[in-house]
């Protein structure tokens, strides 16, 4: 897949101390389950196609999961739960994605996250988001064929909308709230659903189901195919 020049250059990447000490030192010491495994240790660029109408958004990669396998999303339940649901509605050709190497391609999508390095306790710092967003504005400038974007979880959502904002683009006031399921309509054609983050924080708590994943990505699809929302709008589950 051709990658965004700027997700070429990410990969050597030391803007933030506390981010490079940890991934590398998780990385050295590794889990007993992954104890024979080689970690990546690096920022995880992101994955798709410079075509794709499609955009999805993270958080940061997984301790074990992103960073252990140098794929975002690949390798730990959020993954599992993430490329189950794309699969099913066209955006992926299989529904699992374990290793770099295991033959995931995305279709028509493109995914990234809001911080490209695995954070202590899954919780970057604001100087740490600030650092890494000029990847996510040098991507929204190059997707130009996107029309549906999927924020996973309340921090993602709030880095779309941030982004959209250092790059000028028209937002809308006051901020949508962001709610599972919730769709708006922007004034670029773009199409925001919001999602629920599929964490095992969520996902083991029943706060989101597989069902309502699903209900995210094929109102995605539909829209990705009509373009046809309502502000505001709620899709039925």
């Amino acid at each position: 897949m051709a990658r965004i020049p700027s997700q070429l250059e990410i990969l050597d990447c030391r803007r933030c101390d506390r981010l490079v000490s940890y991934r590398e030192q998780v990385a050295h010491d590794k889990v007993r389950r992954f104890r024979d495994k080689e970690y990546w240790g690096k920022p995880v660029p992101s994955l798709g196609e410079l075509d794709a109408r499609l955009l999805v958004i993270g958080l940061a990669p997984a301790a074990h999961g992103g960073n252990r396998t140098g794929r975002v999303f690949t390798g730990d339940r959020s993954g599992d739960w993430l490329y189950r649901a794309m699969h099913r509605f066209g955006f992926a050709n299989q529904p699992q994605s374990v290793d770099a190497g295991d033959g995931l391609q995305l279709i028509d999508c493109y995914v990234t996250a809001a911080v490209h390095c695995a954070p202590p306790d899954n919780k970057p710092l604001p100087e740490e988001f600030a650092n890494c967003q000029p990847y996510l504005l040098d991507e929204m400038k190059q997707l130009r064929r996107v029309r549906v974007v999927v924020p996973l979880g309340w921090i993602a959502f709030k880095a779309y909308f941030a982004a959209r904002k250092a790059l000028g683009w028209t937002n809308p006031w006051p901020l949508p709230v962001f709610g599972h399921g919730t769709l708006t309509a922007l004034d670029d054609s773009v199409t925001v659903i919001s999602s629920f983050h599929p964490s095992q924080q969520n996902t083991q708590t029943g706060r989101l189901t597989e069902a309502m994943l699903d209900d995210v990505f094929r109102q995605a699809r539909e829209c990705v195919e009509t373009q046809v929302t309502r502000k505001g709008e709620k899709f039925p589950s």
